[in-house]
């Protein structure tokens, strides 16, 4: 052999040497439908970062047991470069029966290493499987089953100094955690909620934390203590049958003290100097890729991720500042555009996947083929929540959500002053959405201020309701006009199947008789039930269809700051 054949030789044994796959091995003693599998993986590599999937990327590739191929990400455990490192994979199988697999390692994008085929089985369960979009007014699960969202916000657990002015006291109540209010919430009838990713809150890609003892400092790529309890987050929310929607990103890290402790600050090794070059730099988009593969590859097994919401109120980091900081929407538009396409290409699981703004929209966002629905968030208009839902479901042919609501945002103000308008307010809006096309009902802000009030248990009542609506129509739901004399009141009408529902609220401080045309009247006088709102408690009525159609309650009236729903069999 000359000396050039020799080189080659030798490169290609170092090259195999440099990057092996030393051992894979199933942790999970069984494999179930709908449940996680891990698998151990020892590699024997070298690698600048171990999350720069461009650099050094380990996969395992799947065949289901329909013939289906899955490309599995998986991520960086523990271990140094150059030595043996681990890494593991998540997976969460939707079939039953016999898959194949085999893990395969890439670096610089070309495949160095392999393990054969093996085998494992998948015993069937009950259990319901992902979310996915059905139509603007349901989500479905992979059994069929439908689901309408109820619950709220709860963006962060207890921080350690709270800078509300009258509520401080409360808001640093240890108590307000994850593990306390989502088993009160689903105890309630509560099945989804909405939290975000910060430097004060599962910062599972902030170095530094701020104002949470829960978390430490890290001079890692991505902070143990956010990763541990983004952990726990996801295997609590999996044993309570509840799903989050995950706001990834929030505008607070892009402004003030947030951009300062950003990891893609270059004043922090990262690539951008300002957020604009966040949303524009190759470099920067790339990082935020590598964190979209590692929230895939790590907590994309769990059914419990509702969806992926790339940001808490976009607008609001885009008009921050003077008029000539301000971020094109263009550019935001397009940053959207490719970080849900690549996130749908990668996330075998198919999470829906969201943003939110404020109250300003974002031209051409609206639109996106990889955003599964829309949402804005709603304050001081509670009233406003159907026509606006109406008006973007009709305007883009998309579900809408309503990620945040309340009767007041300025938590500089003393809620105890409004508390009974507060209330009404938090009710109000979770039965407007439950009677207009949106899969997820309107997410209540200030949850230590409502859960401190007792109004968590207020979620058995919509709870009740929603099963009722679901099952009489199998999740086909259409608007029925409603008419009253009294101007004042707020009313709605809902056919499911072959069941009319009719929302009837006095906001007023008169007692009334209770009497309307709907457009879906009923051919002749009968009984139908009656549901009260506050007691969740059911009774029977009889009704009169009157010579003009009007239909009339025979012996209730609907009582001052009283609501009820009508229902027609």
């Amino acid at each position: 052999m000359n000396h050039i054949g020799f080189a080659i030789l030798l490169c290609l044994v170092t090259l195999k040497l440099d990057a092996q796959i030393l051992k894979t091995d199933l942790i999970s003693k069984s494999v179930s439908q709908y449940q996680k599998a891990e698998w151990e993986v020892v590699l024997n590599t070298t690698w600048n970062n171990p999350y720069a999937f461009n650099e050094i990327a380990l996969d395992m590739n799947l065949t289901a047991p329909s013939g289906k191929q899955i490309l599995l990400p998986c991520y960086y455990e523990s271990g140094k470069s150059a030595g043996e490192s681990v890494w593991k994979a998540r997976f969460t199988a939707r079939e039953t029966g016999t898959y194949s697999y085999q893990f395969v390692l890439k670096k610089d994008g070309k495949v160095v290493s392999n393990t054969p085929n093996a085998v494992f089985n998948v015993a069937a369960t009950s259990a319901r499987g992902f979310l996915s979009p059905n139509n603007l007014w349901t989500f479905r699960y992979d059994n069929g089953e439908l689901f309408r969202g109820i619950g709220e916000n709860i963006c962060w657990e207890s921080r350690d100094s709270d800078d509300s002015k009258f509520f401080k006291t409360l808001h640093e109540e240890k108590r307000f955690n994850y593990d306390f209010m989502l088993t009160k919430l689903a105890a309630n009838g509560g099945n989804f909620f909405r939290t975000w990713m910060i430097y004060w809150n599962l910062p599972v890609d902030w170095k530094t934390v701020k104002n949470n003892s829960r978390y430490q400092n890290s001079t890692s790529l991505y902070n143990e203590s956010g990763m541990k309890r983004m952990d726990q987050l996801v295997q609590l929310c999996d044993s309570l049958g509840i799903h989050m929607m995950l706001a990834l990103e929030s505008h607070a890290g892009y402004l003030g003290t947030g951009w300062e402790l950003n990891n893609y600050n270059t004043a922090n090794g990262g690539p951008a100097k300002t957020p604009y070059e966040f949303f524009t730099l190759i470099e920067a988009k790339q990082q935020y890729k590598n964190k979209l593969r590692l929230m895939v590859a790590r907590y994309g097994y769990s059914p419990s991720i509702g969806a992926w919401e790339f940001f808490n109120e976009i607008d609001n980091a885009m008009y921050n500042g003077k008029p000539e900081d301000q971020l094109p929407a263009s550019i935001i538009t397009a940053w959207h555009d490719e970080m849900s396409t690549f996130l749908k290409s990668i996330d075998p699981f198919g999470h829906m996947v969201t943003t939110s703004i404020s109250h300003r929209d974002v031209e051409g966002m609206n639109d996106l083929k990889n955003i599964d629905f829309n949402q804005k968030h709603i304050y001081k208009n509670t009233a406003g929540i159907p026509a606006t839902i109406n008006e973007y479901t009709g305007k883009h042919n998309k579900p809408y959500v309503i990620g945040e609501s309340g009767f007041e945002w300025d938590w500089s103000k003393n809620f105890n002053d409004i508390a009974d308008e507060m209330d009404s307010d938090f009710k109000r809006a979770l039965w407007y959405g439950l009677f207009n096309p949106t899969p997820v009902l309107p997410m209540s802000w200030w949850w230590e201020f409502f859960e401190n009030r007792g109004m968590t248990s207020y979620f058995n009542q919509v709870s009740k309701m929603n099963r009722l609506m679901l099952k009489a129509g199998d999740g086909q739901f259409k608007s029925i006009e409603v008419n009253v004399v009294q101007e004042e009141w707020k009313t709605y009408g809902v056919q499911s199947g072959n069941t009319k529902f009719v929302y009837l609220y006095n906001p007023t401080e008169t007692t009334s008789g209770i009497e309307f045309t709907m457009s879906e009247t009923p051919e002749k006088s009968g009984e139908m039930k009656l549901f009260n709102c506050e007691s969740g408690s059911y009774s029977k009525s009889k009704y009169i269809v009157m010579p003009d159609n009007r239909i009339r309650i025979e012996s209730q009236k609907l009582l001052s700051k009283m609501d009820v729903i009508l229902i027609f069999d």
